[in-house]
């Protein structure tokens, strides 16, 4: 893999290691990086607790109840977050209860779906030489990535349940990439289409934005359909 991570953002993991802290990037940044699509918004994720991080980084900004921490660099902020788990009794989005994980296994086993639950260990990182990287990937997301699916990391069931915009994002992801959406995912996403009515207006307007700005609009609006998912979104469209 040549060089491919920005420097400043390298500097940043760089910084936590220093201070004993593992740290990987991960998420939609790995996916990006693996698909060799330009990466616009860096995430990284780290067994530091967000007050860890801050004392490493006095300029970072901390206002929520997640674990993420924003650090500014010269594109815009690097996004760090805690290993976490999260309980969630109603798929509302906002997780009922968040603990902090010991491992990043941990942590991707929160994650939608398989190829955003990928992380990246640097194994040689120098100046003017190539990266290098280890891939942890529990749960094939670089498989599905070749196969251009979206899959439900584990259950579906439970991941729409957890968090009903997840139904919306794999249909946005599945448009944008032109992917797939796996079988069994794609069944429970009709299954539980009436769940998005727990999302706000505001979420469900970010996601369906995304989707028209997209050059498969009509392909993202028809998997709108397919699912049911518009009938409760736009029903003045059925």
């Amino acid at each position: 893999m040549a060089n491919v991570i920005p420097d400043e953002v390298l500097k940043i993991s760089k910084s936590l290691e220093n201070n004993g802290f593992e740290v990987y990037p991960v998420g939609g940044s790995v996916r990006d990086l693996l698909l060799k699509k330009e990466v616009k918004d860096w995430d990284l994720t780290t067994n530091a607790k967000p007050e860890q991080v801050l004392e490493v980084f006095p300029n970072g900004f901390y206002n929520n109840n997640f674990g993420t921490v924003g650090i500014p660099w010269n594109q815009g902020v690097v996004e760090i977050s805690t290993y976490r788990t999260e309980q969630n009794l109603t798929p509302t989005h906002k997780p009922d209860k968040v603990s902090w994980g010991k491992t990043i296994e941990e942590d991707l086993a929160r994650r939608d779906f398989t190829i955003n639950a990928i992380a990246l260990k640097p194994t040689a990182i120098e100046s003017n030489k190539p990266q290098s990287f280890e891939i942890i990937d529990p749960y094939k997301g670089e498989d599905d990535l070749k196969k251009k699916l979206i899959r439900a990391v584990g259950d579906p069931n439970q991941r729409f349940k957890e968090d009903a915009l997840r139904l919306l994002r794999a249909v946005r992801i599945a448009t944008e990439l032109e992917f797939k959406i796996e079988r069994q995912t794609w069944e429970k996403i009709k299954e539980d289409a009436k769940l998005i009515e727990h999302i706000s207006g505001e979420r469900v307007q970010a996601e369906i934005l995304r989707i028209l700005k997209s050059k498969n609009a009509y392909d993202g609006i028809m998997l709108l359909y397919d699912s049911g998912l518009l009938k409760y979104i736009i029903p003045q469209l059925i």
